[in-house]
């Protein structure tokens, strides 16, 4: 490690260390890209990637963010943006489950989507792009639906996470199972111009918020569809939860966010039985 650290501190530009210096530390002494950024980090180095991120994140916050593993379960319509924010922010792991493959009516909001892609399992496009965008973030990529049977596998050892859903019932599931492991779980929902977002940090329960347990298949969206820029805002806004869970610097967290994009209309309210459904 004394030679990584002697070989970065003369890389590095003040306190910023270039991707080329990363780069090279990994092939000269044998250290992964991810082993390489945490120990940049770690001696006080922000790898210049995250130069923009410094004013809002300190380099020990960035270090926090290198550490964490965050679940993103579904790397569809919200999923995609999730794992993309995620990774550009420096999340070190991500832990995407899908079963699905890309579609053609998926061409119209699906940010990994492509002609190119159709056809290709999404989780395994979504891997291929954290590699194009952060080669330092670690990702581990499941071709499977999220189940009681398997969730708490999948979610093991994770700092949070993250709804990238359209069903219902495995949404519920998703949330149970998070509680369980006493994992912060950030929820989102979209249809047409609406959407939602709410936290459930550990201990409370957002299940009223999930929609009718008794529901089968999709939410509202199957009646109102889905445009370009309704997954896009709401998974910025879910990436913003999960950035300050991990930073330690609060969340929604008895509260739920409504958003209407029709109207540019955004409401936050204490939750209840009382707002269980609206916005999903």
């Amino acid at each position: 490690m004394e030679r990584l650290r002697e070989f970065l501190a003369g890389q590095a530009e003040g306190d910023l260390l270039p991707w080329e210096a990363q780069c090279e530390a990994s092939r000269r002494l044998g250290a992964s890209l991810a082993m390489v950024e945490e120990a940049a980090l770690e001696w006080g180095l922000m790898p210049k990637r995250y130069s923009r991120n410094r004013d809002t994140i300190s380099i020990p916050q960035q270090l926090r963010l290198c550490r964490s593993r965050v679940a993103v379960i579904g790397c569809g319509g919200l999923g995609g943006y999730l794992i993309e924010e995620l990774a550009r922010l420096g999340v070190g792991t991500l832990v995407l489950a899908d079963p699905d493959v890309f579609e053609e009516h998926n061409l119209n909001r699906q940010l990994f989507s492509s002609l190119a892609r159709l056809g290709r399992a999404k989780v395994e496009v979504a891997r291929e792009r954290v590699a194009e965008v952060n080669p330092a973030v670690t990702v581990v990529a499941h071709r499977a639906a999220f189940s009681r049977e398997n969730g708490k596998s999948l979610l093991s050892g994770c700092s949070a996470v993250v709804d990238g859903l359209d069903n219902v019932l495995t949404r519920h599931a998703l949330a149970a199972i998070s509680s369980d492991l006493s994992l912060p779980f950030v929820h989102g929902a979209i249809a047409g111009w609406y959407g939602q977002v709410a936290v459930q940090m550990p201990g409370e329960d957002i299940s009223p918020l999930l929609g009718p347990v008794s529901a089968q298949g999709k939410g509202l969206e199957a009646n109102l569809g889905n445009p370009a820029f309704t997954p896009a805002a709401i998974a910025s806004l879910q990436v913003s939860e999960v950035a300050k869970i991990l930073l330690g610097r609060g969340s929604l967290s008895g509260r739920v966010l409504f958003a209407n994009l029709l109207d540019m209309e955004f409401e936050v309210l204490r939750y209840g039985r009382s707002t269980a459904g609206r916005g999903e």
